[in-house]
């Protein structure tokens, strides 16, 4: 199926990185588009290179698959090969497949380095965890800055595509799929792929059909507080096994391990950490619901919304932002808090309808939370103060917000 490239934000931003630093690694999830993203840096590069056939301007591109046999024998004698196009900017795609790239990738940037050439040689592409990748890429310490790209949201898409953003998710393919059941079909391929072919190429040797349990189990339970023993117990394994597949979907960014926000208050509080999957649509077909109306008649469908919108907002904060959860022991919960830069403190509690009212609830966790500003997220667009000091505001002016928040930052 093939798909009209969407201008990604966060191209700028890698395009500021290439002129800092020697590499820039580009992670994120098979699929999200990071390769279309890749080629279109290369192609601009090369062309503006070309127009202008100067000394300063953007190197031409070079794009190597390290899952395609040809590429990869290019790379034989990778620091050979490397050295003969030292003038063009290099994609490394799937670079964590041959984690012994990075020690030569030190060589050849530090000879450029000596030479005068400070920035701008390689682009890495990784489907692993920005943890993961820096493991690996210890040898790169000081010459390679690190970013993610997510799935779409909702500054990619028109305004009125953002239900269909929900429903579908943010994976480029299957959110521009022709229609709902395409898109379905779309995201079960991908599920397939990634349980019999992705997983064991990185490692670790889970049987599919567990994985694909345990992973429908998180889907069940979106947004719900991490709880090992009860998922060992369905699954038949251990506290530690379950524990060993949680933090692989994390580790291929396809799961999100929000921690408990730790308030001054002589109050018991939560400990475990809240567990969502990070794409909507992922969570929908794991659960066999392939349109507006299967997810909206489905239980799930609250804390789907919710997860989209928390996956939206966390997005959009500025960079050493922290963001967690609240919750006592007694059930007074803040769905999101955000520590800004700066030790400013929101607070952001999220609604799927158009009716907004403070809760009892909701005026508790606020006075324990004593937060700077505080926002429901509601179904709506109008802005409004509510009782309590927070504010009803509709999602594409949160993330708004922020995005101003992270400018200044």
């Amino acid at each position: 199926m093939n798909t009209p490239a969407i201008p990604r934000t966060l191209r700028s931003t890698i395009e500021d990185h290439l002129a800092l630093f020697p590499a820039v690694a580009l992670l994120g999830p098979r699929q999200v588009g990071k390769t279309t993203l890749a080629r279109a840096i290369v192609d601009a590069s090369t062309e503006t290179r070309t127009r202008l056939a100067e000394p300063g301007a953007p190197r031409p591109g070079l794009y190597l698959d390290l899952e395609n046999p040809a590429h990869l024998q290019r790379l034989s004698d990778a620091r050979g090969y490397l050295g003969s196009v030292r003038d063009r900017l290099v994609v490394l795609d799937e670079i964590h497949r041959v984690p012994e790239m990075f020690q030569v990738l030190r060589g050849v940037i530090d000879d450029r380095i000596r030479e005068g050439e400070p920035a701008g040689h390689f682009l890495i592409l990784g489907s692993a965890s920005m943890d993961l990748m820096r493991q690996s890429g210890e040898s790169l310490a000081g010459r390679i800055g690190y970013l993610a790209l997510d799935p779409l949201d909702i500054r990619e898409v028109p305004a009125e595509q953002s239900t269909s953003l929900w429903i579908r998710g943010g994976f480029p393919r299957s959110f521009l799929a022709p229609d709902d059941a395409a898109s379905a079909l779309w995201r079960r391929n991908f599920i397939r792929t990634y349980l019999e072919r992705d997983i064991p190429m990185l490692g670790p040797r889970i049987p599919a059909e567990t994985l694909r349990r345990f992973w429908t189990m998180l889907a069940h339970s979106q947004g719900g507080l991490w709880n090992a023993s009860a998922l060992a117990r369905s699954l038949g394994v251990d506290g530690k096994t379950v524990m060993r597949y949680l933090d692989l979907l994390v580790d291929l960014l396809l799961a999100r391990r929000l921690p408990p926000f730790h308030a001054s208050v002589r109050k018991r509080l939560v400990k475990s950490p809240k567990v969502y999957l990070r794409d909507s649509g992922i969570v929908h077909t794991l659960l066999g619901l392939d349109d507006l109306d299967a997810v909206l008649g489905h239980p799930v469908a609250g804390t789907s919304w919710e997860g989209f919108v928390l996956e939206t907002l966390v997005r959009a904060v500025p960079d050493g932002a922290r963001a967690s959860f609240y919750r006592t022991a007694t059930g007074v919960e803040m769905d999101l808090v955000l520590e800004l830069p700066g030790g400013t403190v929101w607070a952001i509690e999220v609604k799927r309808g158009l009716a907004v009212s403070p809760t009892r609830h909701l005026r508790i966790a606020l006075g324990d939370i004593a937060p700077e500003r505080a926002f429901v997220v509601y179904g709506g667009t109008e802005r409004f103060p509510l009782q309590g000091g927070a504010e009803a505001i509709g999602l594409q002016e949160m993330v708004s917000l922020l995005y101003r928040c992270k400018a200044v930052a």
